[in-house]
């Protein structure tokens, strides 16, 4: 028998009504109750906000009146001590004390509270931005991605661009973005503003993937937002777009620099590239032996990077390199050798380096054989010690960018142990008594953040007014004795052709204030700008000597360091009236607008005309930077900025200069100040 299903039990009428209006009642109350909570905590949030507006006043006002009175000041504490007196929970962000300061103080304070200086000490400030994520080119050719390679649609991190995970600085605000290259880019800008920096020259550094790889449609339209972002303009195709950059009165490109494969880096691609503003090209090139490029499926042959370093060159471009020690099957006998093959064989010899040790990351090729056991990074000592020994072989005309991945740690698997591994391999440097002297090492504008971080931080007395001046007189008085500032000139062969590098350095502490990069093309030169038609003589003079005489000459760089000053603020450089620019190094003062770029033009032009027995002098300038070269005679000439020089005053002699093979030491090219 089926035990019945017992019926339901009804309250009464009655029961449920007032059931009912006690529930409404309790829900009248909380409600109440929550209102007053959400009322208390705008009142509480009101409050902390006053008291957060009154301490960063405080801040500052005390920091106004210790820099007048040149007495120390201790930014940490300071912030403590008010934060505490005010009843703040935290202190106040360095965003707020920076908006904070009044119009007329800013110069004064912003060295003492900018965050993170070294991101525009070089002069500019760099804005990386990334393209949509797509699949890797060789895919097509090889079937396969590098084994080392994270990243891209079809990786564990699918959402990133090639080579990528997504959860770098840059790519985490180009998923913000959702790829939109203007949002990148006015975020990126007022991200840097907020936090103290200059951003009135702007260089753009587009990475992940491989950009020339994508459609032509897709590269246009990318190209012109990021322009049209710094200028607010809107225009329909990317010359409109580079027009309008190269005549705003904003924040001006100064500089875009494209990340590219080797096999495509081309003619027709440097082309475009040229159209787009480009002035810097990064090459993955990550080994210099052919069985290691096989193992690791890298798509391409070594010849073919050869090929592309001098083609990049003869263009005008500013080359760097992406160089990957510890890859497997290499040794580190083998990768030491590399590297030295790399800075001295002519064939090689790049502008720049970034410098990547091998990251083994979930869902690559390398992850598998090194879960299988067939791959094993180098022990974190040894990869430091090679990495200082790698530092020690780089040039003095060559700049390394970085050491290592911006990958978060929690991502590797097995490679660098260490968020700081530049730091430990310079410490290395000076334990093994070797020397680093890249460009980077030495920049006015890093070595003064690294000898006056103390300074900067307040742990040292600010100096006076008198101070000031009393060192500018002896800056005034070693000029006389002997020149502060010195013109290096350095010359070596390169890529098929002939390389200047000019520098203006303090040799007494080994400090880099400018530079400039001066090539005299080889035969394999191509393009209308760089190239003289035969016959093309301007005047009968010119054909007369026309075998002595002719072809073109091309500045590939020309930078000088320390903080930003705007293009169009001619004055801002020169704010101490009579100071020469070898005293202005010795005083601190800006070193950008205060002749140093002329001065090295001038020696390029000597350089081209004399001894390169050149036509004309081509400049690859940044969109921004052209009205600068029309003030000292060049006009736009295609993509460059170009002027016609006048003959040199005698004609006789060999054309070229330069001794056959490449035997030559740097210290027979350095010569004493202009």
């Amino acid at each position: 028998m089926v035990d019945a299903i017992p019926a339901p039990s009804v309250a009464p009428l009655h029961a449920g009504s007032a059931s009912v209006r006690s529930r409404r009642r309790a829900a009248a109350r909380a409600a109440r109750a929550a209102s007053g909570a959400a009322g208390a905590n705008a009142a509480a949030d009101q409050i902390t906000s006053e008291r957060l507006a009154t301490a960063c006043d405080t801040i500052i006002r005390e920091m106004i009146a210790s820099v007048e009175a040149g007495r120390n000041v201790n930014l940490n504490a300071l912030k403590s001590r008010v934060s505490r007196d005010m009843g703040l929970a935290s202190q106040p962000k360095l965003v707020d004390l920076i908006a904070a300061i009044p119009a007329a103080h800013r110069a004064a304070l912003l060295p003492r509270l900018r965050a993170k200086p070294i991101r525009s000490a070089s002069g500019v400030a760099v804005v990386a931005v990334m393209c949509k994520p797509h699949r890797c080119p060789h895919i097509a050719l090889t079937g396969h991605i590098c084994v080392y390679c994270p990243g891209g649609p079809d990786s564990d991190f699918e959402y990133s661009t090639q080579s990528y995970t997504g959860y770098e600085p840059t790519s985490m605000r180009a998923i913000r973005a959702r790829y939109d290259p203007g949002a990148q880019v006015a975020g990126r800008v007022a991200q840097l503003r907020g936090l103290g920096h200059n951003v009135d020259k702007v260089e753009f550094v587009l990475m992940g993937g491989t950009f020339m790889s994508l459609p032509l449609a897709y590269r246009n339209a990318f190209i012109r937002d990021l322009h049209d972002a710094l200028t607010g303009r809107s225009s329909s195709t990317v010359q409109e777009a580079v027009a309008l950059a190269e005549h705003s009165r904003g924040a001006k490109c100064v500089g875009l620099t494209i990340e590219t494969r080797p096999d495509y880096c081309l003619g027709a691609h440097l082309g475009q590239m040229l159209t787009y503003g480009c002035t810097r090209l990064e090459i993955g090139v990550q080994s210099v032996y052919e069985d290691v490029a096989r193992d690791t499926n890298r798509g391409h042959t070594v010849q073919a990077v050869c090929e592309s370093f001098e083609m990049s060159k003869n263009a005008g471009f500013k080359v760097v390199a992406h160089m990957m020690p510890d890859l497997p099957n290499v040794g580190w006998e083998r990768d030491y050798e590399q590297f030295v093959e790399f800075f001295s064989n002519p064939a090689f010899r790049p502008d720049g380096l970034k410098l990547y040790p091998t990251l083994v990351i979930r869902g690559t090729g390398l992850y598998e054989l090194w879960r299988t056991g067939r791959y094993k990074n180098y022990p974190p000592d040894v990869l430091v010690d090679l990495t200082a020994r790698i530092l020690s072989l780089v040039p003095p005309w060559t700049r390394v960018y970085r050491v290592q991945r911006d990958i978060p740690m929690p991502l590797v698997s097995s490679g660098v142990e260490h968020g700081n591994l530049r730091e430990l391999a310079l410490a290395r440097v000076r334990e093994l008594g070797l020397a680093c002297r890249d460009v980077r090492t030495r920049e006015i504008g890093i070595a003064t953040i690294r000898d006056s971080v103390n300074r900067i931080r307040g742990q040292a007395p600010i100096p006076s007014e008198a101070d000031r001046a009393a060192a500018l007189d002896q800056a005034a008085a070693r000029a006389e004795a002997r020149p502060v500032c010195e013109l290096i000139r350095r010359d070596y062969t390169a890529n098929g052709g002939w390389e200047t590098f000019l520098s203006y350095e303090e040799t007494e502490r080994d400090v880099l204030v400018g530079l400039l990069r001066l090539r005299k093309c080889g035969p394999s030169t191509t393009g209308p700008e760089l190239t003289l038609p035969e016959g093309g003589y301007s005047s009968a003079h010119d054909l007369e000597h026309g075998a002595a005489w002719g072809g073109v000459s091309i500045v590939r760089e020309l930078h000088v360091y320390g903080d930003a000053v705007a293009v169009h603020d001619h004055g801002a450089g020169r704010s101490n009236a009579g100071v020469s620019p070898d005293e202005a190094v010795s005083a601190g003062a800006p070193q950008q607008h205060r002749g140093f770029g002329a001065m090295l033009l001038a020696e390029a032009e000597r350089i081209a005309r004399d001894e390169h027995r050149a036509r004309k002098l081509a400049i690859i300038a940044g969109i921004g930077t052209r009205h600068y070269y029309r003030r000292l005679g060049y006009e736009l000439d295609g993509p460059y900025m170009s002027k016609w020089l006048a003959p040199p005053a005698e004609l006789a002699g060999p054309t070229d200069l330069l001794p056959e093979g490449d035997s030559l030491r740097e210290e027979d090219f350095l010569v004493d100040a202009l």
